[in-house]
């Protein structure tokens, strides 16, 4: 399978690629999360199962050897070798289900996240819509002050021209 394995400790999820530490409750964890759960408890992290036997927690090499390969299976029946393979396949199966689920649950957090954001950007946008209507308002407003001032000054203006006018006509 081109599957990665990945360290069954949500707080870690790091691929596993050469060594990894599997349970019989079909979990795997990286060396450095194994060395810290373990070294303080036997129970499984991941389902919390009780892990009491010597073989319940083995360190494996996940890319043996084909002389490894060969020396673990020698000498065993077939029945033994197929069962050895089907509870290989149903760890697989189960770690691949276990990914899904996982994954599955990080979509709809991002989706709920998503939701969330996508909420607050149209309040924002909504407050900001109010916040340019009010400022398109004053500045409306303020435009139309300024014209008034304007029209005030011409007319002063003019009013001051005519006085001009009128105190030249005088001093002539």
């Amino acid at each position: 399978m081109d599957t990665d394995l990945k360290c069954n400790r949500l707080t870690c999820r790091r691929p596993l690629s050469n060594k990894a530490v599997v349970t019989t409750c079909s979990h795997i964890f990286c060396i450095e999360c194994a060395n810290e759960l373990f070294n303080a408890s036997r129970l499984c992290p991941a389902c919390e199962t009780t892990l009491a036997e010597p073989d319940d927690v083995v360190l494996c090499s996940l890319q043996p050897t084909n002389d490894y390969k060969t020396s673990v299976l020698s000498g065993l029946t077939p029945s033994t070798i197929l069962e050895i393979c089907s509870r290989a396949i149903s760890f697989w199966q189960y770690q691949i289900h276990q990914e899904s689920s996982f994954q599955q649950a990080v979509v709809r957090n991002v989706n709920d996240k998503n939701a969330q954001l996508q909420k607050q950007l149209e309040n924002v946008v909504r407050e900001a819509n109010g916040e340019l209507i009010i400022l398109n308002n004053k500045k409306a407003e303020l435009e139309r002050d300024v014209e008034l001032e304007r029209r005030k000054v011409r007319e002063l203006q003019d009013a001051s021209r005519e006085q001009n006018k009128e105190y030249l006509k005088l001093k002539v």
